[in-house]
């Protein structure tokens, strides 16, 4: 008989890779989750898993097994939220991100949630791959990414625009591509092709390659990286969001340049789903907050 649990507590095994683990998450005995493993054998009359000793790998009925589970899960969690997708504001939102734009937008979305008690606001920190699994195993109904994919079942468009920022320690004192080299480089997930993007259109017959500058360290998370600068450590290239909300921000400057250059954001959802109207409004919303911030630095609009 079909029971979608036995399907759930597959999903988290394969996750997992451990019946230990699969059951404390899922708070059952371990043998509770290995009957459950083999009820599913019994059902789909083909085995799923092979053991070696404490390990599995999946069969090849296992593979297909964990795709159908994930896509049914998925359909299940689109299906449960699409119920209220008319509503502007109420509902669950769940969304994933880098933490370059998750660090203004999730203290707007609270902001929201305080204003409108029916939404709630389920957000993850995520780097981009972790973002397109996430979208595509329903766990987020919606990704944003700092780069174009191209995946199977996935929608991706352009949404957004924020400019990048060459950003030095505050008693740098040169203002060309010899003194940058001088204090080396600050990298993190997004850091060299924000770099290169933003060094060779304003440094065009100067700049080669990255590889030129120092490597002063690297951060996985996009809002620390500016404390290293403030401690004089090197220079970074960041987006301005990140620039607003850093508190090391009075510690640093960015230096002034010719050309600008902005990192494009776009939004990720399965493909064929229907975001629900109050993501709309709430993208909207921020992004109208956004336009009206950036035209105090004197930036053009760079809405999508």
């Amino acid at each position: 008989m079909f029971n979608a649990l036995y399907f759930r507590t597959f999903i988290i095994l394969v996750e997992t890779g451990s019946f230990t683990r699969t059951a404390r998450r899922l708070e059952m005995t371990q043998p509770g989750v290995s009957q459950h493993v083999r009820k599913l054998d019994q059902y789909l009359e083909k085995p799923l898993l092979e053991r070696q000793g404490r390990r599995f790998t999946l069969t090849e009925a296992g593979r297909r097994a964990h795709d159908y589970a994930l896509k049914l899960f998925a359909d299940h969690e689109q299906f449960r939220h699409s119920l209220d997708a008319d509503s502007l504001f109420s509902g669950e939102c769940r969304l994933a991100s880098p933490g370059s734009i998750g660090l203004m937008l999730y203290p707007f979305l609270l902001g929201q949630q305080q204003a409108y008690p029916g939404l709630t606001v389920s957000y993850r920190f995520a780097f981009n791959h972790e973002i397109v699994q996430d979208v595509l195993a329903g766990h987020y109904d919606l990704g944003i990414v700092t780069e174009s994919l191209r995946q199977p079942d996935l929608k991706v468009v352009p949404w957004h625009r924020e400019p990048l920022c060459l950003v030095v320690p505050a008693d740098f004192a040169g203002n060309g591509l010899a003194e940058l080299t001088g204090i080396g480089f600050i990298d993190y997930a997004d850091g060299l092709n924000h770099a290169s993007a933003l060094l060779r259109s304003n440094f065009p017959r100067e700049f080669r390659s990255m590889s030129h500058f120092r490597s002063q360290g690297f951060t996985s998370e996009v809002g620390m990286v500016l404390e290293a600068v403030a401690r004089g450590l090197g220079f970074t290239v960041v987006s301005r969001l990140v620039l607003e909300t850093s508190p090391w921000r009075s510690k640093v400057k960015e230096l002034d340049l010719a050309v600008a250059v902005h990192e494009t954001l776009h939004l990720v959802t399965r493909d064929g789903s229907e975001m629900p109207r109050r993501y709309e409004r709430l993208l909207e919303d921020f992004r109208e907050q956004r336009r009206q911030v950036l035209s105090g630095f004197g930036e053009p609009p760079c809405l999508l």
